[in-house]
């Protein structure tokens, strides 16, 4: 038996697990993010060299609890997170914190403003670089500012387009498509990480492309909601220059394939657990009264209130994007029988009517007949929020048997790169298994349909209004 390590660097924490080549976990280590650095509106920075620092730890955990030989581990697949901005020293180091997906400057081409910064990349180019000394990156983890061509998956040869980022060629490194190899660990990442020296690693995409390849075959009819801290809708095509107003393309995680994802919620899944956290340290003792995590205590409590938390719904908006700053998160309709459990299902109602409706709304752009739905991520963990996600799309939801649909996209890059598996049909075949369906209840679901038509679907045009007013006092 061999073992490949899956590599998710994500944007609360990295994680590094070790899978088997039938896809079954081995071993596991997680390492949580330091908070974002925000010194001022717009800019988020991740502190220190903490991506880096992160896979350290997790490396090390995961290692540790290996019951396997290191002699056993065929290669490592490396995801971290996309739209991303790392401007690294000659020498490969930071020339100043990385900078976050949520930062607004990201909106913008490069500015070439310190002296210091020899090489802009990702952040899969820069933690690939720490591990193999290497200058070379995933042309599939090249979304927003970067010149690329999505047809020949290269740097654009077209000088006009190029000139638009700002970026000289000479800054940019080689790419390289998923499941080829981008070097093999050297003996310096090799005394930090605790991976054997020489071992192989893997190219992979972005984290939500990685997802979708680790969480299973999708195909005619089947979308994927992610539900991650950036929760989204994709499905697949053939077309890499597709585009609308509902939708946009990224490269998918096997070559020559694309992604069509729908507009998304930022801050997503962090918005329950901010809930949560909200909620303090009564939940945590009342949970342990029971026996349970803080989680399954809520969900509990959650799945007794009837659907439409009585009234209290929320506008997921806790981060504005770049293009609408005034926005902001709401709950409304409160009454005194309002309580933190009916915070917490109506946070996962509006995540679920929000993607159904951007959903369905891409869907149509493409003409692509929505019939199933597959889910992962955090979220789909959780029985009740799978169960409303079913009941808000009106389709059958699955969920694979492994959740952490993005290590294991990452193994299996791994595994094709190395040659364990002949190709990415192959590897998938093995490696993902597909776990319960949740079936939507009819009866809910003409109601939550109601809800989003008559109410979900028009509550910003109303809201926004009053947000845009308020929006100058504060800032």
């Amino acid at each position: 038996m061999k073992y490949l390590i899956g590599i998710d660097g994500g944007s609360q924490s990295t994680k590094v697990i070790v899978f088997d080549q039938d896809g079954r976990v081995a071993a596991a280590g997680r390492e949580p993010l330091k908070p974002l650095r925000l010194p001022r509106e717009g800019v988020a920075e991740h502190p220190d060299d903490d991506l880096w620092d992160s896979l350290r730890a997790a490396c090390r955990q995961a290692l540790a609890a290996f019951p396997g030989r290191l002699s056993d581990l065929a290669g490592v697949g490396l995801c971290t997170i996309r739209c991303c901005r790392v401007l690294l020293k000659e020498d490969l180091s930071l020339a100043q914190p990385v900078i976050s997906w949520m930062d607004l400057r990201l909106a913008r081409p490069y500015e070439h403003d310190n002296p210091d910064v020899r090489y802009v990349t990702t952040t899969t180019g820069y933690i690939g670089a720490r591990l193999t000394g290497r200058r070379l990156d995933t042309a599939a983890n090249l979304l927003g500012q970067w010149p690329l061509d999505p047809l020949t998956w290269n740097w654009s040869e077209d000088p006009d387009f190029f000139g638009r980022f700002n970026l000289p060629r000479a800054m940019l490194f080689d790419l390289i498509k998923p499941g080829e190899l981008a070097g093999r660990v050297t003996k310096q990442a090799a005394e930090a990480t605790g991976l054997p020296e020489g071992l192989p690693v893997a190219a992979t995409a972005s984290d939500k492309a990685v997802e979708a390849l680790g969480a299973g075959p999708l195909g005619p009819g089947a979308a994927l909601l992610s539900l991650g801290t950036y929760i989204c809708s994709m499905v697949e095509g053939l077309d890499g220059l597709s585009e609308g107003p509902r939708h946009f393309t990224n490269l998918a995680s096997r070559p020559g394939r694309y992604l069509y994802e729908s507009d998304g919620i930022r801050r997503g899944m962090s918005t329950i657990s901010w809930v949560r956290e909200l909620m303090g340290g009564d939940v945590e003792r009342q949970a342990a009264a029971e026996g349970l995590t803080p989680d399954d205590w809520l969900n509990r409590r959650a799945a007794l209130i009837p659907p439409g938390a009585e009234g209290l719904m929320t506008v997921p908006e806790w981060l504005a994007p770049p293009s609408a700053l005034h926005k902001r998160g709401l709950m409304i309709g409160f009454t005194g029988r309002h309580g933190g459990a009916h915070m917490y299902r109506s946070v996962m109602e509006a995540v679920a009517l929000t993607m159904a409706g951007h959903c369905r709304a891409m869907c149509r752009e493409l003409n692509f007949p929505l019939e199933r739905l597959t889910v992962s991520g955090g979220g789909s963990k959780g029985d009740l929020f799978m169960q409303i996600v079913a009941d808000a799309f009106g389709l059958p939801a699955g969920r694979a048997e492994i959740n952490d649909a993005v290590a294991l996209g990452s193994a299996i890059c791994a595994a094709v790169g190395v040659g364990l598996h002949a190709g990415f049909d192959e590897a998938v075949a093995a490696m993902v298994r597909p776990a319960d369906v949740f079936q939507p209840d009819p009866a809910v679901s003409a109601f939550y349909r109601r809800l989003y038509d008559e109410v979900y679907s028009g509550i910003t045009s109303v809201t926004d209004e009053i947000l845009k007013k308020a929006y100058p006092l504060f800032n």
